[in-house]
């Protein structure tokens, strides 16, 4: 198959006039072909736009775009534009993906097995980065399976293809966005892509991600028996109906066909399962008012990865429910091993609950208002007493003394790099909240 440029092929900047040089091919999609280059020593990546989608709008959108810079670090960022000699079309130049970063294709097609922890993580990252996008008035316009890439290991994401990046409700919509993932409202044909659809589509992305489902394809895709244009409207756009609506069971999914929704919906808490139901109810009837906001999904995030609760029997990640001990007085079973769920130690900081495991690590979002959704270095971890492996204690890694205060009244300050023992009723004055020790 014949590229637009071959390995060893020289373009140029626009503004700075370096030289790039071609190393390798990366792929290819709609708008135009990836390659890997080398500018100015440093490996990079280029997309090159063919002919008809090298438009002058597009140019002058990326002009744009490349001006006011991106959003957070989570994004690869168009840097610069570059053109070919005897070419009148071009393309721009942007940060390489690093090779650890894996598609969500290769989470739909279980090529890559990240733990709930990585996808949470990864749901922490991509609802604050695009709540960074949105909060500067700028919309995505094409959130899906090809833009967003994550690290399976520790849930790290990158965002790509941000040319398509516009002013909300203002820039000219070069992409409607990829089937499956757009608002309802676009596939009839009675909106343009804006922050409003975007929550849609992140909405999707994210049922995609913990799900391995779409939060639209149940019993009514499987009666149908050619998923052409007119039936994907009527699925996706006329006629949409969330496969857990709680007052509509006509789209259940189908055992067999469906499994990985009816598996994985079991496993998660309800307040998560309640931020779904809303996305994918109020939210497609009331686009406006409806959808769930990045900022309470940031949140969800946080306290999805703060629930982790590891089987003692088989070590399979669960989830910590509250909503399921009010009331049934205890946790569903293990859905791995199917035993009960022994609860571990949790500290409640405020109103949010951290489940206290063997690798619990608390962080100054966790202890400090002023520097929330900070999770750059742990401020406390779990950790044994030296001599003793059956005690476990809080140790303090911060630079601040904490003072605790035992059940029974006695008080005692916690230097750095000393520990709190994990004493059922014990309080922690962290400085700025307090938390206390429960079971």
């Amino acid at each position: 198959m014949s590229h637009i440029f071959s390995v060893g092929q020289t373009i140029k900047t626009m503004t700075s006039g370096i030289d790039c040089i071609i190393k390798r091919y990366i792929g290819g999609g709609g708008q135009g072909e990836v390659y890997e280059v080398e500018l100015d020593g440093k490996p990079m990546a280029l997309k090159w736009y063919y002919p008809e989608t090298a438009k002058p709008e597009q140019k002058k959108s990326l002009e744009a775009i490349i001006s006011f810079g991106p959003p957070n670090e989570k994004f690869l960022w168009p840097i610069e534009l570059a053109t070919a000699s005897n070419n009148s079309d071009f393309g721009y130049i942007m940060p390489l993906r690093e090779k650890r970063f894996k598609s969500i294709m290769d989470l739909m097609k279980r090529r890559i097995e990240p733990t709930f922890r990585a996808l949470a993580t990864a749901g922490i990252e991509l609802t604050h980065a695009f709540l960074q996008l949105h909060s500067k008035g700028n919309c995505y316009r094409d959130i899906s399976f090809g833009n967003v890439f994550f690290d399976p290991d520790n849930g790290e994401i990158v965002i790509c293809d941000n040319d398509n990046v516009g002013i909300d409700n203002q820039t000219s919509a070069n992409v409607l966005g990829t089937p499956r993932f757009m608002a309802p409202e676009i596939v009839r044909g009675e909106a343009k892509p804006s922050t409003q659809t975007d929550l849609y589509s992140l909405a999707a992305l994210l049922f995609y991600m913990l799900m391995i489902a779409h939060p639209l394809d149940g019993k009514k895709e499987c009666e149908i028996k050619c998923l052409d244009t007119p039936a994907m409207n009527k699925l996706y756009g006329t006629e949409p109906v969330f496969i857990f609506d709680p007052n509509d069971d006509s789209n259940r999914p189908v055992p067999g066909y469906h499994d990985n929704a009816i598996i994985f919906w079991s496993i998660y808490p309800q307040f998560l399962k309640d931020l779904f139901i809303k996305s994918f109810t109020s939210g497609i009837k009331d686009p406006q008012n409806g959808r769930v906001r990045e900022s309470e999904w940031r949140l969800n995030m946080v306290k999805l990865r703060d629930s982790i609760i590891y089987c003692q029997n088989c070590g399979a990640e669960n989830f910590y429910d509250e909503n399921m001990l009010k009331t049934n007085g205890k946790l569903n079973p293990c859905w791995q091993c199917q035993k009960d769920i022994v609860l571990p130690p949790r500290i409640r900081i405020e109103k949010n609950i951290i489940i206290l495991n063997h690798d619990t690590k608390l962080y100054p979002h966790h202890i400090d208002n002023s520097k929330m959704y900070d999770f750059s270095q742990p401020v406390a971890e779990l950790s044994r007493h030296p001599q003793n492996p059956n005690i476990w204690g809080i140790k303090n890694l911060s630079d601040e003394k904490w003072v605790s205060t035992t059940k029974d009244g006695s008080m005692r300050d916690v230097e750095p790099g000393k520990s709190v023992l994990l004493q059922i009723g014990t309080k922690i004055n962290f400085g700025k909240k307090e938390g206390e020790i429960r079971l």
